[in-house]
């Protein structure tokens, strides 16, 4: 599945204020069940989404750290570009309808949204690979216009 993410809406505010350094954080990819209602307003931190977060065979709670971090800016398009490697939980059982990349700071109350990602439909691994590959634009697109 390719996909690109929804930006929250205090994501940009946070980096902005130096609480999301998208390069340097610890930066998580969780999964999510079909019963969470995204709010790109309301939802800020790991804990106001977390009680919606999915279990399964070969996923661990918290989920996975994106690896292979980048961030370009394109010129003629005004965009800043959030990037990483494709994400993969191996030999897993899972079923999950949202993923969520926030910054991890071991603390949930501090652990900044910064977008979100809706399948459609549930996906679904079993004894197999759950595996989110990022849109070719990269995970997420600001605008900056």
């Amino acid at each position: 599945m390719a996909v690109t993410a929804k930006m929250y809406g205090n994501a940009l505010l946070k980096a902005l204020s130096k609480e999301i350094d998208f390069l340097v954080d610890t930066i998580k990819v969780a999964l999510l069940v079909t019963g969470y209602t995204p709010d790109q307003d309301a939802h800020i931190y790991w804990d106001d989404v977390s009680a919606s977060e999915v279990s399964g065979t070969g996923y661990t709670a918290g989920g996975d750290t994106l690896v292979g971090k980048g961030l370009t800016y394109d010129g003629p398009s005004n965009t800043i570009k959030l990037d990483g490697t494709d994400t993969t939980w191996s030999a897993s059982t899972i079923t999950a309808y949202y993923a969520v990349v926030y910054v991890d700071t071991g603390v949930p109350a501090t652990s900044a949204l910064i977008c979100y990602i809706d399948f459609g439909q549930n996906e679904i691994s079993s004894n197999g690979d759950f595996k989110i590959t990022w849109h070719v634009d990269g995970i997420a697109t600001i605008v900056a216009s």
